[in-house]
C-alpha cells in the first residue's frame, strides 16, 4: 500500500511539474514560430523613452521593445532586458537602484521592477484585463502610479490614474474617467510628492474622435492635489498640452505643444506660469491618435535643471533649455533581435465559386428540421443537419434578420432597397404559391420582427438612419407592435432592441444598454410596468428560452447558459457568478444565440458552422444529466453555402483625370483611364 501510495504521489508530481514546464510564456511561446536570429546594429532609433540616473552617470532608454543603459556621455549600450516580451518606458527609482518599466512578459501590459543592473526582475501590478503602462514612482521611492486601461464598447478606451506599493496589491483609484472613451496619461509626481501632473483628453464630444484639430485643444495638463483631492488644470488651450515632466526642483514643467504643423518643447514656469517655447525639432505627436503609451516618448530633466535628456529626431540630445542648444549623446546599440516567421495564407485572386462564412441572423424551426439564415443579402433555407442551402425568395431586394411564427408556418423578415427603403414582410415559405406581403405601410429601416405565440402581432424595432442608409424616421424611432390583420401600430418604448413576446403574450422582453453592461427588461403590452430581469457586465447578448426557465448570454464573444430564476430583483449574470450555476457553451466564440421551440437545445453560429447543445448536457443536476461535462466542442455542423462569385462586364471610362505615369516624371493632364 505504501508503494502504490508512493507511486501515486511521484506521478501527481510528474505531471505537475510537466504542467508547469509546458505553461505557455510570452518570452518562451514554444518551437512553432520558427524564429530566425537577426543581428541589429545601430545607432538611431524611433520613439524612444529616455531616463537619467540620479548620480547623472547613466542614460536608460528602450529601442524596439527592449532596454538598455549606457553611460551618461553616450557610448556602447548594456542591454537589461532583451527577448520576445515587449519592454519600454523605463524609469529610474529615486535612489537610482532600481528601475520600474511597462512588460508584457507576464501576458499583458503590466508594472514590472528590476534592479538597475537588469537583475532580480519582478512584476508588481498583476492586471489580466485591465492593463497598466507609463509608470513613474513617487519620491520616497516606495509607490508608483501609473495608468490603467479600461475599453467598453469600443477598443480605444480611457486611462485612470492608480497608485501601487511597490510589494504589489491590487492598487488605489487616484482619478476617475469621466467616460469610456478619453484617456488621461503621462503622469508626473512633483519632488515633494504633494502633487499629481497629468495629461487628460478634453476634446469635445465626450468621446474619442479620429481627424481632431491638433491647433485646437485636444489635451489639457492637469494637477491633482494628492493631500485634498483637488484637481486643478495647470495648462492647455490651443495646440494642448501634453507629457508633463517636473523638474527636480519642483519649479518647472515641460511638456509638448502642438504649433501649427509642429510638435515643440515648453516650460513653464509654475509660480509665474510663463510658458516658453524651447525646441521645436521634436518628431510629430501623437495627439490626434489613440496615445495609449503617451502623445511623445518619457524624457527627464538633468540634475541642476538646466537641460533635459530627450529623444527626438532618431537620437538622444542634451538640450540647453536657456539656449535652445541640442547636443547629441551617441549611443550604439548591438544586438540579437528574435523574429518568428509571418503567418501565411494563400488567397486566390479569383475563383468561380466562394463559401459564404459571414452567416448571419441564423434561426431555426420550431420543429427543429430546418434553418433559416442571412447571407450575401438574401435568405437562405437548410434542410438539417446536412440539406443544400437554398433561397427561399426570389426577390432582388436585400432581405435579414427571418423570425419564425409560433407553428413554423410563416416568418417575418426585413428588407431594404435604396428607392422604396425598408420593410417588414410576411411569408408562408414552405408554400410554392405564396408570396411576400408587406406589412409596413410607412418607410423606414426596420429591424428584429417577432411573432407573438398566437402570430397576430409582430413586434420590431424602427431605428433613426445611419451614414450608410441615410436619416430615418425622425422622432419616431423606438420598439412597436403591429397587428397582422389590419397593420395597426402601437410605439411602447423610445429604445431598446431585440424585442420578442413572453411565453404569456402579455408583455414584450427586450435588451437594452450600451457600452459595458447589457439588460434583459420587459414592458406591458401598453409600454408601461416596465420590469429588468437580468443584467451582464461585458455582455452583448441576452436570450431568455422561451419556457422562460433559462437564459443564454454573450459574454466577451462567448456563449453561456445560466437557470433563469424569478425574484422580484435583476439577476445579475457573469462567466464565474456563483448565484447560479453557469455553463460555458463555446471556447472562442458565437453568435446568432437562439433556443429551441421547446426550450430543450441551444443553438448558435460561428463562421460557416451550426452549433447544438442539449441543455440536459450542459449541466450536471438535471435527470439524465452527466456526472462531468465534455470538453467544449469546437466544430459544428458546416451550413456549407456555395454561392458565384461577382465576375464584373463591360467597360468604365475614368476622365478628367490627372495621371502620373512610371515613365520618368510624365504626367498626363485631363487624361482618360479605360478599364476592362
Amino acid at each position: 500500500m505504501k508503494k502504490i501510495i508512493f507511486t501515486l504521489s511521484f506521478v501527481a508530481i510528474s505531471l505537475s511539474i510537466s504542467i508547469a514546464q509546458n505553461k505557455w510564456s510570452t518570452a518562451n511561446p514554444g518551437d512553432s514560430w520558427n524564429f530566425k536570429n537577426v543581428t541589429l546594429s545601430t545607432n538611431e532609433g524611433t520613439w524612444m523613452s529616455v531616463d537619467i540616473s540620479p548620480d547623472r552617470t547613466k542614460i536608460v532608454f528602450d529601442l524596439l521593445g527592449d532596454i538598455y543603459t549606457m553611460p551618461v556621455e553616450g557610448g556602447i549600450a548594456t542591454p537589461l532586458r532583451t527577448g520576445l516580451p515587449y519592454e519600454v518606458q523605463p524609469r529610474f527609482s529615486p535612489d537610482g537602484s532600481k528601475i520600474l518599466f511597462t512588460s508584457d512578459a507576464g501576458g499583458g501590459d503590466n508594472i514590472w521592477v528590476m534592479n538597475s543592473n537588469g537583475g532580480e526582475a519582478k512584476q508588481i501590478t498583476k492586471e489580466n484585463f485591465r492593463l497598466l503602462n507609463n509608470a513613474t514612482w513617487t519620491p520616497d521611492g516606495q509607490y508608483i502610479i501609473a495608468r490603467k486601461h479600461f475599453t467598453s464598447g469600443r477598443s480605444l478606451g480611457a486611462g485612470e490614474m492608480w497608485m501601487y506599493h511597490i510589494t504589489g496589491g491590487s492598487g488605489i483609484q487616484l482619478t476617475k474617467r469621466k467616460n469610456d472613451q478619453q484617456d488621461v496619461n503621462e503622469p508626473s509626481v512633483s519632488p515633494d510628492g504633494k502633487y499629481l501632473y497629468y495629461s487628460e483628453d478634453m476634446y469635445p464630444g465626450g468621446y474619442f474622435q479620429y481627424n481632431k484639430d491638433p491647433n485646437n485643444e485636444i489635451y489639457a495638463i492637469k494637477r491633482l492635489d494628492l493631500e485634498t483631492g483637488e484637481t486643478n488644470t495647470i495648462t492647455g488651450g490651443n495646440g494642448s498640452a501634453s507629457r508633463p515632466v517636473i523638474s527636480r526642483d519642483g519649479s518647472k514643467m515641460a511638456f509638448v505643444r502642438r504649433v501649427r504643423k509642429e510638435t515643440v518643447l515648453f516650460i513653464r514656469d509654475l509660480t509665474t506660469g510663463t510658458e516658453i517655447p524651447v525646441c521645436k525639432e521634436l518628431d510629430k505627436d501623437q495627439m490626434e491618435a489613440w496615445a495609449i503609451f503617451g502623445t511623445y516618448p518619457n524624457f527627464n530633466w538633468n540634475h541642476n535643471d538646466t537641460e533635459i535628456i530627450m529623444w527626438m529626431k532618431g537620437k538622444i540630445y542634451r538640450l540647453n533649455i536657456k539656449t535652445g542648444e541640442l547636443t547629441n549623446i551617441p549611443f550604439q546599440v548591438n544586438s540579437q533581435l528574435k523574429i518568428a516567421d509571418a503567418l501565411h495564407f494563400k488567397n486566390d485572386a479569383y475563383t468561380p465559386e466562394f463559401k459564404s462564412k459571414a452567416i448571419r441572423n441564423a434561426v431555426t424551426s420550431p420543429d427543429g428540421k430546418w434553418m433559416l439564415f442571412s447571407a450575401a443579402g438574401h435568405i437562405y433555407k437548410k434542410k438539417l443537419p446536412f440539406g443544400e442551402p437554398e433561397r427561399v425568395t426570389n426577390s432582388n431586394e436585400l432581405e435579414f434578420e427571418p423570425s419564425f411564427a409560433a407553428d413554423g408556418k410563416i416568418i417575418a423578415y426585413v428588407t431594404w432597397n435604396d428607392e422604396a427603403k425598408g420593410a417588414i414582410n410576411i411569408y408562408e415559405w414552405q408554400n410554392k404559391k405564396a408570396q411576400p406581403v408587406k406589412l409596413t405601410i410607412k418607410e423606414g429601416i426596420y429591424r428584429t420582427p417577432s411573432f407573438s405565440k398566437d402570430g397576430k402581432m409582430i413586434t420590431f424595432v424602427r431605428e433613426d438612419g445611419n451614414i450608410n442608409q441615410g436619416p430615418m424616421n425622425i422622432g419616431t424611432t423606438g420598439i412597436y407592435l403591429m397587428s397582422v390583420e389590419d397593420r395597426r401600430e402601437i410605439k411602447l418604448i423610445d429604445n431598446g432592441e431585440f424585442p420578442t413576446f413572453n411565453k404569456s403574450n402579455d408583455r414584450i422582453f427586450y435588451q437594452s444598454g450600451r457600452y459595458l453592461t447589457k439588460e434583459l427588461k420587459s414592458v406591458n403590452l401598453s409600454g408601461g410596468d416596465g420590469i429588468t430581469h437580468v443584467s451582464s457586465s461585458y455582455g452583448t447578448r441576452i436570450i431568455p428560452s422561451f419556457d422562460e426557465k433559462w437564459v443564454a448570454f454573450i459574454n466577451l464573444h462567448n456563449v453561456y447558459v445560466a437557470p433563469f430564476p424569478k425574484t422580484g430583483k435583476p439577476l445579475e449574470l457573469t462567466p464565474n457568478g456563483s448565484n447560479v450555476p453557469v455553463t460555458q457553451l463555446t471556447k472562442d466564440a458565437g453568435i446568432n444565440v437562439h433556443w429551441s421551440g421547446d426550450s430543450k437545445k441551444i443553438l448558435w453560429t460561428l463562421g460557416s458552422q451550426y452549433f447544438s447543445k442539449e441543455l440536459v448536457k450542459s449541466f450536471t443536476f438535471l435527470p439524465n444529466s452527466p456526472d462531468s461535462l465534455p470538453a467544449i466542442e469546437t466544430s459544428g455542423t458546416e451550413i456549407d453555402l456555395i454561392l458565384k462569385s461577382d465576375k464584373p462586364s463591360g467597360r468604365i471610362a475614368f476622365v478628367g483625370a490627372t495621371i502620373i505615369t512610371m515613365k520618368g516624371d510624365e504626367v498626363i493632364n485631363n487624361g482618360t483611364i479605360l478599364v476592362n
